[in-house]
């Protein structure tokens, strides 16, 4: 059984209350949930149905809308991929900031410090993890201060990936190359032996890093079976000599 989409263990009850009722949809709410959304960053929790809430409200209030904290929702929303969350989250913002007219992509790239330029290069992030360039993702990462600082206010981001990472790798591998996993959670030496025994509860033989069978990596042979009753076949075989009228 899935997990609902608007559960969140960690959610405080004001906030709760707010999103089973009216007030959700009060522009006055939206000082709480900004607020809320800093807290989720300071304790690495994620409340999807509540930012998503909040994204609502500012489409509905342009002007009470946050940059920063819009910034901050879909940092967010990248933690918890492969999930759907940064592309329900990109639904929800100014068509402007997504997909800049013809006129403004002639004359370049979204001007600097816009939530449009924020924006363009989280989505960036959101196709390689996506394509799996885990590697590709942390050469991006750092290779702009400007990601420094959309990621700054997540406190734990790069530990937190390296998590995300290493569960889609349970998810599908049964063993990989050290120096490729090295190479996807950004860590190497010792500190990688260290997340990868202690934090993943992996092991390391030699050049090899091997995980252990779970539901989703171990390989399982598929019996199909046909529900298909023999006068079935009698009737197939009674057509194919009938002659047509």
């Amino acid at each position: 059984m899935g997990v609902a989409f608007d559960l969140a263990p960690d959610r405080p009850e004001n906030i709760d209350t707010i999103l089973n009722g009216l007030d959700r949809y009060n522009p006055e709410t939206t000082t709480i949930f900004q607020e809320y959304v800093a807290q989720q960053c300071e304790t690495q929790t994620f409340d999807s149905y509540a930012n998503l809430a909040l994204l609502k409200l500012y489409q509905f209030n342009p002007h009470l809308t946050r940059d920063e904290t819009t910034t901050n929702i879909l940092v967010k929303a990248l933690t918890v991929f492969p999930s759907p969350d940064f592309s329900l989250c990109l639904s929800l913002l100014p068509t402007h900031v997504l997909a800049p007219t013809k006129k403004a992509s002639a004359a370049g790239p979204p001007a600097s410090g816009t939530l449009a330029e924020a924006v363009q290069h989280l989505s960036h992030l959101h196709t390689q993890l996506n394509n799996a360039q885990y590697a590709e993702f942390w050469n991006t990462l750092e290779s702009d201060d400007l990601y420094a600082d959309l990621v700054a206010d997540v406190q734990g981001f790069e530990e937190i990936m390296r998590v995300r990472i290493a569960v889609v790798v349970s998810q599908c591998m049964q063993e990989v190359g050290r120096d490729v996993l090295e190479s996807w959670l950004n860590v190497r030496g010792g500190k990688f032996e260290g997340f990868v025994r202690d934090v993943c509860g992996w092991k390391v033989e030699g050049n090899t890093v091997k995980v252990p069978l779970n539901k989703e990596n171990e390989a399982r042979g598929t019996v199909v079976r046909e529900n298909v009753k023999f006068d079935h076949f009698g009737r197939v075989i009674k057509r194919a000599y009938e002659q047509p009228a």
